[in-house]
């Protein structure tokens, strides 16, 4: 609730409310404030709650400490306990003999106190002074709120961008290679599935908190991105490659880390989620034991999100059929997965692997693909084959 704004008239656009129970100040309290601020008058406690809690607030209370009935220490503990009252300014009026109480009056929340017999003079600065200092805060207040919800706002704009970016890289890969659009979506579930169930693991705790796994299944889309640049002859060949040309689709790990970096600098800024992508596009086919490509990198070396990409793009590329090759059975390739563990993979990811295998055939049922999108996919394949040279 805004008590007034920075810019507002300093004259009757303020609200004074005084509680008062027909004290011998009253009278002078009004004349003194009359002719600057609107003055609404409470002659009870409980009347002065239900003034306070009312729209338009009050921008200030003047509260005479002592009353029957409620209190003015009462009055005051209860416009505090409310989000609605609890900034509203107020200023105890009390007599000499109801100092203890103006102190405790302060303690609870009061921002100043006025003895009495009261000075005109002295009254009126001290209320200027507090709505002034009550209308900056609320402008404040207001200017954060809108800050906060600026910077939300761009951040959802800047996650937006990522989010397009990616689905956008990883559709043009998805277009030049064999495989179909649904492999990308099992491989971000089956990446999910994994970290979740590591997550739990004493050794890989700390990096897969539930906004790492997050990133990791946005990022996964873009592991093949680098095909890209991989020429039609090679990355679309039905047969198998030469050792040369292997040579030549090995590239796609370090090209897609390039195209990723790119990107990132377009954007200005480090991104975590590019970050994730980075290390799954060139590392996802090192191995274990130090055989893989394209460093060589061997055990821990190796980024834990590449471990997880490595394990399901092999799995979903056993199970799956494709133009040029029938499908493994799930059971045969979780046999093939077990009997290279501690070679290709880490042997913790691998035991995540058996105990959640149910899921990963769940998985890839839920997004197996239709034999529309497979024939369309073997006629591209024909199509551009059929265009390269003798």
């Amino acid at each position: 609730m805004c008590h007034g704004c920075i810019d507002r008239d300093m004259t009757t656009s303020h609200t004074i409310l005084m509680v008062d129970p027909a004290s011998d100040a009253l009278s002078l309290m009004q004349e003194t404030l009359k002719d600057t601020y609107q003055v609404t008058v409470a002659s009870n406690g409980q009347r002065a709650l239900e003034i306070a809690g009312s729209e338009p607030a009050p921008d200030l209370i003047l509260l005479h400490m002592d009353m029957p009935g409620l209190d003015g220490l009462d009055v005051i503990r209860r416009l505090k306990s409310e989000p609605e009252t609890a900034a509203i300014p107020v200023i105890v009026i009390s007599s000499a003999t109801g100092v203890g109480n103006a102190e405790y009056g302060l303690a609870l929340g009061a921002v100043d106190c006025i003895g009495t017999p009261i000075s005109p003079g002295i009254m009126l600065a001290r209320v200027k002074a507090h709505i002034a200092a009550a209308s900056t805060a609320a402008f404040l207040k207001d200017k954060d709120d809108f800050l906060e919800q600026e910077v939300a706002r761009r951040t959802r704009d800047i996650l937006a961008v990522q989010d397009v970016t990616i689905l956008a890289m990883a559709a043009l890969a998805e277009i030049r290679d064999a495989d179909t659009g649904n492999h990308t979506l099992r491989i971000q579930h089956y990446v999910r599935a994994l970290a979740r169930k590591l997550s739990r693991h004493p050794r890989f705790a700390s990096g897969l908190t539930p906004q790492n796994i997050a990133l990791l299944f946005k990022s996964a889309p873009l592991h093949d991105i680098g095909k890209v640049g991989i020429p039609d002859r090679i990355l679309l060949k039905p047969g198998k490659l030469t050792p040369e040309e292997f040579e030549i689709m090995k590239t796609h790990t370090t090209l897609g880390r390039q195209v990723i970096d790119k990107a990132e600098q377009a954007l200005q800024q480090s991104v975590p989620l590019f970050a994730y992508a980075k290390e799954i596009a060139y590392s996802h086919h090192e191995k274990w034991d130090g055989t893989g490509y394209p460093e060589g990198l061997a055990g821990e070396q190796i980024p834990l999100s590449a471990r997880l990409m490595a394990l399901a793009d092999v799995y979903d590329a056993l199970i799956s059929r494709r133009v040029y090759k029938e499908p493994t059975g799930h059971e045969q390739a979780v046999e093939i997965i077990r009997q290279t563990t501690g070679r290709h993979f880490d042997a913790d990811v691998v035991d995540a692997f058996l105990e959640i295998q149910d899921t990963f055939k769940t998985i890839a049922i839920a997004y197996s693909d239709e034999n529309s999108d497979l024939q369309k996919k073997a006629d591209y394949i024909a199509m551009v084959n059929s265009l390269q040279p003798d």
